[in-house]
């Protein structure tokens, strides 16, 4: 018999899949003996079947009924009885931390009557209604569907009725005035009443906590973090404590270090007679947690006590909610923290220094996504004179756009093109959309603990929070900074998330601390920290990791940088490239020849200035191979514009002038060469096959670099990639005239020259017959972008701006296939290629060039597929081998557990 509920007495944080991150935590501090308010949790099995029936499966409101039974019992209280009722809350609790995406209802239980018997227990009428308005405000928002900005609209009247700044300046009548007007709301707008029966309200709110996985919110989120749609959510219902009945009570959220930093030593926030959603939202400034030493001296040393305990157990940074009731300190829940960048590779080392983690575990603790934001630059503030405001650091980064002032703005704006700032007094989570859209969010309200800050960091971007000098009017969309300076809706702002501060225009932005070290070495001053814990981590990962890292290159100075980085060659050297600028007349020549004596003529004069090319590439690169790819491209992207052609040759004629006869001539031999699909047609290998002299030109040019270098006492690698081969015979072609043109080197140079000849992988027709094109390839290395167009049938350059967005929406897939590689489709052919390419020969060198090379999902896909290398752009060098040596420890893992 399936089970649905269990008892927090009954669980562990082994079971998350089972009773979501919020259940299974509460349950693993109620094990290690943490002061828990008693509850249980609704699997996420139960939310499954509810989603997929449309009903609660059967038994599960019995096996509730009995664990309400005992939470009664242990408190010595029932739901619903008026004179001293027991109160419960009801929080969402998915596997992965989704903040503030899914639904939580407070105070569980109270009515019209009951809430005289609160206010009588407790001694504080205005406790009993404040807690009242909050039930009736979030079951009428979350439960019955009404328009929460009613509800904001009618205690913003009666505020300004009584002349309050805040809700903490409204008294009890205040507050039972306003029930009766959220009551009357519901009604309007529901057609029904606010339920007087406790049991109805904890129902209702089960299940409204259930459907609110599939809320708009929530699924966007699971979109942006790659969150699977079929985990469901478990539910925790838990005996309601208080943090707001008095100066002796308080709520809080505390992080066992710094998230923002890692450095170590309690951090957070604390809000004095408040719950713990007043921190959280962000509607009222905290004080720093260190103030509630002062507050509460014996609550704090608790807390900090507690703390421990949990940072030692987890091995982790910890993040905790917490309140104090009348001097009794409460847990309320725990989880491994969200963390920047910069403290999630700070905490990886100090873990691993203290003894909590093992080298290995620090490697795995931190990410390629991580150290590719710590490379992105930072502002040069030095010249640009005092902020326009200072805030809280909550997540740092640097961030330029037009400032808007709310979310259907951001995305309006985003989506045309425009960066933009997101400025609001405190987010909700109908804010995600717009943070989403944002480059950064910047709030005049809310802690480092608020949902600003917690989702912001979760993401990525860049926030300032509690920038609580600026007066922000989202009506009028405008916000005036302290020195009377107003800052209007579409007005460009830079947001400084590691500072804290907000400069008006655009700030120039300066290379960060790791990018220096990465390219010269330099630690800088002051930021030594983050920068030995990246060096630290790339060292691990060199020392693990099993793929070699090489760089995609076409220039000398792009192979010294990707050296730098710690490239070990280079994957891919586009030779097109080298065919640009001054020399596309000589290429035009080639195009344009009538003759073979022509044609020749055009190829001699590339010959030298490609050689010198490739000399200085293999000196950069000495000792480390160089895979340099034949002419890719059709002929025709040499030549200039069709459209532009013509109408030049137009303009003459309408002039009644003799048009420029090698205009005359570039168009005829566009319109000669012209493709329907050109992608498709004539390039890659064909080209070698129909244009005579091409390959040989390129190849000796290849050759006699690498005898220059020969001679020079260098140790060139060259080694020459065929691209676009979809036969075995093809190849064969092309290779016997690379072996004919490579001895005809030798024999002039005296040099003995040889080069593997290999091909990409890159059409489906090549992986599956992988077997037949090993026979002639001595390496393989699979260009993803052309193979991932050719398997979806896409031209990336048309479909990304035409639908991507809608197929990103609609999940047909969870990320583009040219950012991530496609498992299933693009995968599967690369798992073919490898497997019957090495059948046929065994030492085959397998590589990607690909920008998937550097993508941090792909790095590890590809080493599970058994590559050999992944290649990709310098400046993804360092994530690729920070994720090579992740995926080697990933390996080793799922081994182990075998």
């Amino acid at each position: 018999m399936v089970r649905y509920v269990y008892d927090f007495t009954e669980g562990g944080r082994e079971m998350v899949g089972l009773l979501g991150g919020k259940g299974s935590n509460l349950a693993e501090m109620t094990r290690l003996g943490l002061p828990v308010p008693p509850g249980f949790v609704i699997t996420t099995e139960a939310c499954r079947a509810f989603l997929t029936t449309g009903g609660e499966p059967m038994g599960m409101s019995r096996e509730v009924s009995d664990h309400l039974k005992a939470v009664e019992k242990a408190a010595g209280r029932r739901l619903g009885q008026r004179d001293d009722p027991l109160l419960l809350s009801v929080r969402s609790g998915a596997r992965f931390s989704m903040p503030g995406m899914m639904e939580t209802i407070l105070d569980i239980g109270l009515n019209d009557d009951s809430v005289l018997g609160l206010a009588k227990v407790s001694g504080s009428e205005r406790f009993a209604w404040d807690s009242y308005r909050r039930l009736v405000q979030m079951f009428g928002s979350t439960v019955m569907g009404v328009d929460a900005a009613l509800f904001e609209q009618a205690m913003a009247e009666l505020k300004d009725l009584r002349g309050a700044p805040d809700d903490m300046h409204l008294d009890a009548g205040d507050l039972a005035e306003l029930v009766e007007t959220y009551k009357t709301v519901i009604r309007r707008e529901t057609g029904e009443s606010f339920p007087q029966s406790p049991a109805e309200q904890l129902h209702r709110a089960i299940l409204a906590v259930f459907e609110s996985w599939n809320g708009e919110r929530a699924r966007l989120y699971r979109r942006r973090e790659h969150i699977p749609d079929d985990l469901g959510t478990a539910v925790s219902v838990q005996r309601m404590v208080f943090g707001n009945l008095g100066s002796d009570s308080g709520s809080g959220v505390a992080f066992t270090r710094d998230p923002a930093t890692g450095h170590p030593g309690p951090y957070g926030d604390y809000l004095p007679n408040a719950q713990g959603e007043d921190v959280v939202a962000g509607i009222r400034n905290t004080v720093p947690l260190s103030e509630l030493e002062r507050l509460d001296p014996t609550s704090y040393a608790r807390l900090c006590a507690h703390m421990r305990t949990l940072e030692r157990h987890y091995r982790d940074l910890c993040d905790i909610e917490f309140t104090i009731e009348r001097g009794t300190l409460w847990m309320l829940q725990t989880r491994v923290g969200k963390r920047t960048a910069e403290a999630a590779f700070a905490l990886a080392a100090a873990l691993a220094d203290e003894g909590l983690i093992t080298p290995d575990e620090s490697l795995a603790r931190v990410s390629g996504e991580g150290l590719t934001r710590l490379m992105f630059p930072r502002f040069d503030t030095s010249g640009n004179g005092d902020p326009l405001a200072r805030g809280l650091p909550a997540s740092p980064g640097a961030a330029v756009g037009a400032a808007v002032f709310h979310s259907a703005e951001a995305v309006r704006r985003a989506a045309a093109g425009e960066k933009v700032i997101l400025v609001r007094r405190e987010t909700t989570p109908d804010d995600l959309p717009g943070m989403i859209a944002a480059q950064a969010v910047l709030t005049s309200r809310g802690g480092k603990t608020s949902h600003a800050a917690v989702v912001a960091r979760g993401m990525g971007k860049v926030c300032v929070c509690g920038a609580e000098d600026l007066e922000v009017d989202t009506e009028a969309q405008r916000f005036t900074a302290p020195d009377g300076t107003v800052v209007e809706e579409g007005t460009v702002i830079s947001v400084d998330g590691s500072a804290g501060a907000v400069y008006p225009g655009s700030v120039p932005l300066v290379d960060s601390a790791v990018m220096r070290f990465l390219e010269t070495g330099d630690t800088g001053e002051g930021s030594a920290g983050v920068v030995d814990a990246v060096a630290r981590a790339l060292a691990r990962a060199d020392t693990v990791r099993r793929l070699e890292v090489r760089a995609n290159a076409d220039t000398p100075e792009d192979a010294v940088r990707a050296r730098r980085f710690g490239a070990q060659g280079i994957g891919l050297c586009r030779t097109e490239h080298m065919f640009l600028g001054e020399r596309r007349k000589l290429v035009e020549e080639m195009i344009l020849a009538r003759s073979d004596t022509e044609r020749h003529g055009a190829l001699a004069a590339l010959l030298p200035l490609q050689r010198q090319d490739f000399v200085g590439i293999l000196e950069a690169m000495d000792g480390l191979p160089v895979t340099i790819r034949l002419l890719d491209p059709p002929l025709h992207e040499f030549l200039p514009d069709r459209t532009e052609l013509a109408v030049r040759i137009a303009a003459a004629e309408a002039r009644g002038d003799l048009p420029v006869a090698r205009d005359v001539e570039l168009l005829a031999a566009v319109n000669r060469m012209h493709e329907e699909n050109p992608m498709l047609g004539l390039r890659g290998v064909r080209l070698g096959l129909v244009v005579p002299g091409l390959v040989a030109m390129q190849v000796r040019a290849i050759g006699e670099a690498v005898a220059e270098r020969t001679r020079a006492d260098g140790a060139p690698q060259a080694e020459i990639m065929v691209p676009l081969v979809g036969d075995v015979r093809e190849l064969r072609i092309v290779r016997e005239e690379v072996q004919r043109v490579l001895a005809e080197v030798s024999e002039a140079s005296g040099v003995p020259v040889t080069c593997p000849v290999g091909t990409m992988i890159e059409l489906p027709r090549a992986a599956l017959t992988a077997g037949r094109i090993a026979e002639e390839a001595e390496f393989f290395s699979f260009g993803t972008n052309d193979l991932t167009q050719t398997t979806w049938g896409f031209s990336r350059d048309d479909v990304e701006a035409e639908f991507f967005s809608a197929y990103l929406d609609k999940g047909v897939f969870p990320t583009s296939p040219f950012e991530t590689i496609d498992q299933d489709g693009v995968g599967r052919l690369v798992g073919i290629a490898v497997a019957e390419g090495r059948t046929t020969r065994p030492e085959l060198k397998i590589g990607v060039c690909g920008e998937h090379g550097g993508d941090p999902e792909s790095v590890h896909f590809f080493h599970a597929a058994g590559l050999d290398y992944v290649s990709c752009s310098p400046f993804r060098v360092p994530v690729a081998r920070l994720e090579a040596g992740r995926a080697a420890l990933e390996e080793a893992d799922v081994s182990d557990s075998r």
